[in-house]
């Protein structure tokens, strides 16, 4: 069962924000004569359509650096209006299939055109620039769970069509985006050393397949629609690597964050062979105590660790932040060490920058590859307690004091706060249409962005 509600805002107004950047869209008036038919016919002869196609694309990819991707669309719209061979180009599949992928970053055709499939995802950014989401508490069947801390939510991921929820006693639960409801329960059949040492760490979903850890170091592989009990992939050794504090990875890679031995923070398997690459590594050297006492302590939180789509990682201490490439293993591309201290729970990833906020509530938004700040702002409620974020390409989601504002990642200005009150947060989690948030009352959470 689920509850929903809807809420939305019109903070700010957008040019074009349906996304109607093809023949069909409002013309917008512009600042020179009509063309005479001599000049048309010039400017066909000229511009020929490939040249146009590469012509459109470069301007719409222009306009969504500078501006925001919500600008390219108008940016489109003033390129069609030309002539009538430049209006022609807005038809062309192949220039909505470059443009969905390099400005919304998908891959995957899920609608029945390119161009359908560009406006769906403008569609969804208006709505999380605008607050338009609908609203459900997720709920699953109880009777299984042996004591009250196997209620408590400690990790989450999103894919294109499910969330995965990864509890304390060590099982993952499932639920399908499309109808709220839960599906699937994963869950492993070891015990591990200590009260809360099967307590999940990390979860991965990719190809069809559901990857999770625990604190014990072991990592468990599940096929989605497959068995309920998961296959133990890396059976962990907590004496002599540690405990397995974060756990994160995409399809070519997985990455384990370990504290509690010295030299061995790091841990980079290839995700297809399932194959152990490197271990090494020093940034969680100081932490040691710490990781051993999460395996007792249900709130202790020492570091994270998150993969970037440049098969990279960064990760982070309450005084460090590191990104290792992981082609190169074990190659730190870049470190940072701040002297005010770092919300660990607050890091997240997009397609190319990290974001983190420090003791004093100001969050940075800084490029993976060369450390160079996009932006910055401060996160009202730090100080008062801790910060749970995560970010997609667009926007960074922050919940402090039980209250989850949104940023704009392109300039660092605020937006607005959910209208949705949730409690202490123990995860959250954003992709380009949902956000879901586990909270300390074991309530889970969803919001969707997309259109309706």
């Amino acid at each position: 069962m689920s509850s929903s509600s809807s809420s939305s805002s019109s903070s700010s107004s957008e040019a074009d924000n349906n996304g109607n950047a093809g023949p069909s869209s409002r013309r917008r008036r512009v600042d020179f004569d009509e063309p005479s038919s001599s000049r048309r016919r010039s400017v066909n002869e000229v511009w020929p359509e490939p040249f146009v196609e590469a012509l459109a694309a470069q301007v719409a990819i222009e306009a969504a650096r500078a501006t925001g991707r919500l600008a390219a669309a108008a940016a489109l719209a003033n390129v069609f209006q030309v002539c009538s061979t430049w209006q022609a180009v807005s038809r062309s599949d192949l220039l909505w299939h470059r443009l969905t992928r390099r400005i919304w970053g998908r891959i995957h055709l899920r609608q029945a055109t390119w161009h359908e499939e560009y406006i769906y995802w403008h569609r969804t950014a208006s709505n999380f620039r605008n607050r338009r989401y609908t609203y459900t508490t997720l709920h699953f069947d109880t009777s299984d769970v042996e004591n009250s801390d196997g209620l408590i939510c400690r990790r989450l991921a999103l894919s294109d069509r499910h969330l995965a929820c990864g509890f304390v006693d060590g099982s993952v639960r499932l639920f399908e985006l499309s109808t709220h409801q839960h599906v699937r329960t994963f869950r492993p059949l070891f015990d591990g050393l200590g009260p809360f040492a099967r307590s999940v760490t990390g979860i991965v979903m990719a190809n069809h397949r559901l990857v999770f850890a625990t604190l014990d170091g072991n990592i468990y592989v599940a096929i989605i629609n497959g068995p309920a009990h998961p296959r133990r992939a890396h059976e962990g050794d907590v004496l002599n690597d540690g405990v397995l504090v974060d756990f994160s990875g995409c399809g070519r890679w997985w990455v384990g964050l370990y504290a509690g031995v010295q030299g061995r923070a790091f841990h980079i398997w290839d995700g297809n062979s399932e194959e152990l690459l490197f271990v090494g590594g020093s940034l969680t050297d100081l932490e040691a105590l710490r990781g051993w006492q999460m395996l007792t302590e249900l709130n202790m939180v020492v570091g994270r660790v998150v993969v970037t789509s440049q098969e990279s990682a960064v990760a982070c201490t309450g005084s460090r932040v590191m990104v290792i490439d992981l082609r190169n293993q074990g190659i730190i591309l870049g470190e940072e060490e701040n002297m005010v201290g770092l919300l660990v729970t607050s890091l997240d990833v997009n397609n190319s920058a990290y974001i983190i906020v420090d003791n004093q509530g100001l969050a940075r938004v800084r490029r993976v590859g060369n450390f160079q700040e996009v932006c910055r702002f401060m996160v009202g409620g730090a100080l008062q307690g801790g910060v749970v974020g995560c970010m997609n390409r667009g926007y960074a989601l922050m919940c402090a004091g039980g209250v989850i504002r949104a940023w704009a990642v392109e300039r660092g200005n605020f937006l607005y706060r959910f209208v949705e009150g949730v409690g202490e947060v123990n995860a959250m989690v954003a992709d380009e249409r949902h956000v879901a948030a586990s909270s300390s009352d074991t309530s889970l959470h969803l919001w969707d962005f997309g259109p309706q």
